[in-house]
């Protein structure tokens, strides 16, 4: 029997203090993007192309009035640059969108997200310093991880070594290789010794870590490590991506990706994570 207060496992109520600071993040991350040139845009609930983005397992999904099937979002990247550029694209030239809303993951998850995309733009750079401006509104100041995700895709298929080594960071199995450039490599984290680490890897890894480098060195944000061997199995983000995190709370993901023909960047702020780290350091 469920109690009549009960709620579903991983959906979310705040109340009081914690409804307060949701709204607060909320204002505080909007007029930000706003003033740097966003707009705002709120995606439909329910999709037809969320497999697209998700593994399906993911996704909760009912059929329509045609038997088609329908799913609940579960994320909001593509939704976002497939409407603008598939259905909206003739009436704005606005290529900015921010959207402030949650998703949805099987079997009861819910997820309140600030997103951004930058449409037609490849410079990751800027939505790593609109990250770190939310989080300076608040004191906070978390140590941004910066990958590519092209690196363990190439050395996987080289070495011919499964992926889920480096989805599962099974460290242990790549230092057993006993390669000494990918021994380095997988130490690399202070961004003072990559040129150190370009020197030994090969030709085609050179290029990917030049991209990092290139990157980092835009950065004002500088709390940065680098993770070269983080993998993460997404359908959109292929290359350089990046991880805000608090001790052990991932307040943000981003990255670069290609969607519709075009190079694009984004990111997606967690807005539950933001508000428990705040409430607990204050």
């Amino acid at each position: 029997m469920i109690d009549e207060h009960e709620i579903p496992k991983g959906s979310r109520l705040y109340f009081g203090k914690s409804a307060k600071l949701k709204r607060g993040i909320e204002a505080t991350a909007s007029e930000l993007l706003e003033n740097t040139g966003f707009e705002e845009i709120a995606t439909p609930f329910f999709s037809y192309h969320q497999h697209q983005s998700l593994n399906e397992k993911e996704i909760i999904r009912f059929s329509d009035e045609q038997n088609n099937l329908v799913s609940l979002r579960a994320d909001s990247t593509l939704d976002v640059v497939r409407l603008m550029t598939k259905r909206l694209g003739r009436s704005t030239k606005q290529n900015k969108w921010f959207y402030i809303q949650p998703v949805f993951r099987y079997p009861s998850l819910e997820v309140n997200q600030i997103g951004a995309e930058f449409i037609g733009n490849d410079d990751l750079s800027s939505s790593i310093e609109l990250c770190g401006e939310v989080f300076k509104k608040f004191d906070l100041f978390p140590l941004v991880h910066i990958s590519n995700i092209k690196i363990p895709k190439m050395i996987a298929r080289e070495l011919n070594l499964d992926l889920s080594i480096f989805e599962r960071a099974e460290l242990h199995k790549i230092l057993s290789l006993n390669i000494d450039w990918l021994e380095k490599l997988a130490c690399l984290q202070n961004p003072k010794d990559i040129d150190v680490v370009i020197k030994i890897v090969p030709d085609n890894i050179k290029v990917e870590l030049e991209k990092m480098k290139a990157l980092y060195e835009k950065l004002d944000y500088k709390n940065v490590h680098f993770s070269p061997l983080y993998y993460v199995n997404m359908r959109y983000y292929d290359e350089l991506f990046f991880r805000f995190i608090e001790k052990n709370s991932t307040l943000a993901k981003g990255g670069s990706y290609k969607s519709e023909g075009m190079e694009s960047t984004g990111f997606g702020l967690y807005t539950d994570s933001l508000i428990e780290t705040i409430m607990r350091e204050k």
